[in-house]
């Protein structure tokens, strides 16, 4: 089968290599040109951990190939997916559709055969409704059909999610569109991946909800780790304790500083608007929303405490040790390093970083921030060590040589990645997440 993947991002390019790899006809079409010029070159655009190799190995195949052509993209294809970005729209928190929108109408205008319309992007409920209508409004004369087929994929993990999913959902009540998603999800099928039939609202809507309710678990375990703090117990314990419940489970029950990265910040913000929008208010997530955007600052001034406090602090310098939002990823999107280095620039502390893979996007975002070109230089000369994200590299550090190179063996770790008596018998000042 022929698969057009119009958007070559991170899921669009994740997607269209897998399918790819399962035997179909794949085309990543983007208008990005300097996009597809790289990825003719084997450069990938985004970092994910096997990726390069995948695109390689499906390229040289034959079955997967670039264009910014969609017109010549789509021709033939029997599914065409739509995999564009929907980021929060500016001043209110709803997700911008724009793309989406700008591609079913190019879709429209250049529909050649009967197809089946997948929207993979992350899309508020109604968006298939729209969508179908802008393909209907053009006067094609082929069959078609919208779907709602949301992606589940996490960064640092994509290719295994995708193969190995734990359901694949597919919003759609047409026989047309289900025939050609079972041909799509073949290889899937046959492995005994779960396939979820429903209506192409409540697919839209299990994405957000989904996202919703793992941001809900990792605020709430944050917040237990504050308690923790106060009453001299270890979140790490009531971690398992409570995740050993069946009904719980232990996903997404580690305390940190927060969460960040391309969708949990935005797709949180965009159920609050579609809540609203439909009055049906939605407390939890809401409140949720507001604790995670607290808890990065936070977690700066918990920084500045280990230093001795807001006026001690003024005038010494921290190394950062990883900036990305999680390891096995270059993406940057509303990582809490961000506010906690900007917590700490405000009140005069001046800051070093280095990341396996992300100070190229870093940069940017915090221009005052000194970029290191591994662990051991950002560490030199620093007051404070902060472990922001637990790259396996930060994993086991050369404590002697860090107390060498830093000025004050002081570490505060903000992902509970070493056990406290261990790092203190090293001789360290230690501050670690919901432990006493």
């Amino acid at each position: 089968m022929k698969i057009a993947m119009v958007g070559s991002g991170y899921v669009g390019l994740v997607s269209g290599a897998c399918f790819a790899d399962f035997g179909h006809e794949v085309v990543c079409i983007d208008k990005d040109s300097s996009k597809i010029e790289r990825l003719h070159d084997g450069v990938m655009p985004i970092y994910e951990p096997g990726l390069a190799e995948l695109v390689a190995a499906n390229v040289d195949a034959g079955r997967l190939s670039f264009t910014t052509d969609l017109a010549e993209g789509i021709e033939g294809a029997s599914a065409i997916f739509i995999a564009v970005g929907t980021p929060s729209r500016r001043g209110d928190g709803h997700a911008d559709l724009s793309f989406v929108h700008a591609v079913a109408e190019e879709v429209a205008a250049n529909l050649s055969n009967d197809a089946v319309i997948v929207t993979k992007s992350t899309v508020p409920v109604g968006t298939g409704d729209e969508v179908e209508r802008i393909i209907a409004d053009s006067g094609t004369a082929h069959r078609f059909t919208v779907v709602s087929n949301p992606e589940f994929l996490r960064e640092g993990a994509a290719i295994g999610d995708f193969k190995r999913p734990d359901r694949i959902v597919i919003g759609t009540e047409d026989e047309f569109g289900k025939d050609i998603m079972r041909e799509v999800y073949r290889p899937l099928f046959l492995n005994e991946s779960p396939i979820l039939f429903v209506s192409r609202r409540s697919a839209e809507l299990i994405k957000y909800a989904a996202n919703a309710f793992l941001a809900t678990k990792i605020t709430f375990i944050n917040e237990m780790a504050d308690l923790c703090e106060k009453v001299g117990a270890n979140v790490q314990d009531v971690s398992r304790g409570i995740g050993m419940d069946n009904r719980i489970g232990s996903k997404f029950l580690h305390a940190g500083p927060g969460y960040g990265g391309s969708c949990f910040p935005k797709d949180t913000l965009a159920l609050l608007k579609t809540a609203e929008d439909y009055e049906s208010p939605t407390r939890i997530v809401e409140a949720v929303v507001k604790v995670n955007d607290s808890r990065k600052r936070a977690m700066g001034r918990k920084v500045l405490e280990a230093l001795g406090g807001h006026d001690a602090a003024r005038g010494k310098k921290v190394a950062l040790l990883g900036l990305t939002f999680k390891p096995n990823t270059d993406d940057m999107r509303d990582s809490p390093a961000i506010a906690v280095a900007q917590t700490l620039i405000d009140a005069g502390v001046s800051v070093s970083a280095y990341d396996p893979e992300g100070m190229e996007l870093a940069a940017p975002l915090m221009p005052e921030v000194e970029m290191c070109e591994n662990t051991y230089a950002a560490i030199e000369g620093a007051d404070a060590i902060a472990i922001v994200t637990e790259w396996d590299v930060f994993r086991a550090l050369d404590l002697p040589r860090v107390k060498k190179l830093a000025k004050a063996p002081v570490l505060i770790d903000l992902r509970n990645i070493y056990q406290p008596d261990d790092i203190r018998a090293a001789g360290f000042q230690y501050t670690s997440i919901g432990r006493s």
